[in-house]
C-alpha cells in the first residue's frame, strides 16, 4: 500500500506518524509550529483532528478521568469548543504540512468533517479507536476511495472485525489496522505487543501501532513485531496547557524514538541465515581445525590419539576428524601443525 509517495508493508521502511492531534490548543500557529516539530523529529507524517465539538460530545457527556487533571473543570463539550480548528486553519496546517515536506493527515470524526478532509485532499484517513464502532461513519469514509489507518483500542476481536467490514464493504481494501491500549498514558505492561501479530494472523490486513505508553522503546519493539505503522502523540512542551500534552513526547524524545525504530529496523534483516561478511574474519580465528599433537612422520598410519581440535578455523573441519584418522602422512607433519588434505594419502 501507497501512502502519498511512501509504500507501507512488510520489509518497508515503518511509516511514523506524529499524532499533534489537539496539542495545537485552537491555536494554528501553534499548529505549524507541531509540524516543523514532527519533520525536525524524523516523523514521516503529521496528524491533527478534524471535528465539530457540537456533532462529537452531548452536553452532559463528561470529560475522561485523565482530561480531568490538566483541562479544568470545563464539560467534554466546551473542551471541544476550545479545540475546533475551521476548514480555513486546517488548509493552513495541510499546506504547511506540504511546505516543510510532511505528510499531513487528519482523523475525521463526523461526516462535515469527513468532507471537509475530502475537500483538502488528505491522502488518507485515520479513524480513532472512539469511532471502531461508529459504524455508519466508517462505510461513509470507507467510501471515499483512500486508505484508512484504523485504530482499535478498548476493542474486541468481534468490533474489530465488524469495522473492518463496514470499510470493506464500502470499497475500501487499502487498510492499516493499529493495534491500541486507549488508556493516558499506558503502562508497559498494558501494551500486549503481541496483539501485532494476533491481528495480522486473524484478519490478514496490515497492523501497525498507536502507542500511548512514555516509552521511547516499546514503539521499537511494535516493529520488531510487524508493525509498519507507528503512531505516537508529539507536543513542543509536557507543561502545556491542554488534554494531551503530558502523555506527549516533546521534539527530542520523539527524535530519539525514531532512531530507535530505524536501529530496530536496520537489524531485522532479511530472515536468512548465513556469515555475513563482518563474520568471515571472526570465523576463521574462532572456530577449529584438525591439528597434530605430536610430529607424524612421512609414511605413518594416523591415529586418534595423535589429533586434537584446536584454533584457528582455516584448516580440515572438526566434523572431519574420523576422515583423517587411518590415513598416513605425506610428509614430516609437525606437532601443532594444521592438518592439511594435501599432506594425507590413504
Amino acid at each position: 500500500m501507497e501512502i502519498s509517495g511512501h509504500l507501507i508493508g512488510d520489509g518497508k521502511p515503518c511509516f511514523v506518524i506524529a499524532e499533534a492531534g489537539v496539542n495545537h490548543n485552537g491555536d494554528v500557529e501553534l499548529g505549524k509550529k507541531l509540524i516543523e516539530a514532527a519533520k525536525f523529529a524524523g516523523a514521516d507524517a503529521v496528524k491533527f483532528q478534524a471535528f465539530r465539538a457540537e456533532r462529537l460530545a452531548s452536553s452532559g457527556a463528561r470529560k475522561a478521568t485523565y482530561q480531568n487533571t490538566v483541562a479544568g473543570d470545563d464539560s467534554q463539550l466546551e473542551m471541544l469548543r476550545k479545540l475546533e480548528l475551521t476548514e480555513d486553519e486546517f488548509r493552513v496546517l495541510s499546506n504547511h504540512s506540504r511546505k516543510k515536506g510532511v505528510v499531513f493527515l487528519s482523523s475525521a470524526f463526523d461526516f462535515e468533517s469527513a468532507d471537509l478532509l475530502d475537500r483538502l485532499g488528505v491522502v488518507a484517513y485515520k479513524m480513532g479507536s472512539g469511532e471502531l464502532t461508529n459504524l455508519p461513519l466508517l462505510r461513509y469514509i470507507g467510501g471515499k476511495g483512500r486508505p484508512v489507518i484504523l485504530s482499535s483500542g478498548m476493542s474486541t476481536m468481534e468490533e474489530v472485525e465488524e469495522a473492518l467490514e463496514a470499510v470493506k464493504g464500502a470499497g475500501c481494501d487499502r487498510i492499516v489496522l493499529l493495534h491500541c491500549v486507549s488508556s493516558y498514558p499506558t503502562r508497559a505492561e498494558d501494551a500486549n505487543l503481541r496483539v501485532i501479530r494476533t491481528l495480522r494472523d486473524r484478519f490478514g490486513v496490515l497492523v501497525g501501532f498507536s502507542d500511548h505508553t512514555l516509552s521511547l522503546v516499546i514503539p521499537a519493539a511494535s516493529v520488531a513485531l510487524g508493525a509498519v505503522i507507528v503512531e505516537k502523540h508529539l507536543t513542543l512542551d509536557h507543561n502545556l496547557p491542554g488534554p494531551d500534552h503530558g502523555m506527549s513526547l516533546e521534539p527530542d524524545e520523539f527524535n530519539e524514538m525514531v532512531k530507535n525504530i530505524r536501529e530496530v529496523e536496520a537489524s531485522l534483516g532479511d530472515g536468512v541465515k548465513r556469515v555475513t561478511e563482518s563474520e568471515k574474519g571472526v570465523r576463521e580465528v574462532a572456530r577449529r581445525s584438525v591439528v597434530a599433537v605430536v610430529d607424524i612422520p612421512a609414511g605413518t598410519s594416523i591415529t586418534r590419539e595423535m589429533l586434537d581440535i584446536k584454533r584457528p578455523g582455516t584448516g580440515i573441519e572438526p566434523k572431519r576428524i574420523d576422515e583423517v584418522v587411518g590415513k598416513r602422512a605425506k610428509r614430516l607433519i609437525k606437532r601443532d601443525e594444521l592438518i592439511a588434505w594435501d599432506s594425507l594419502a590413504v
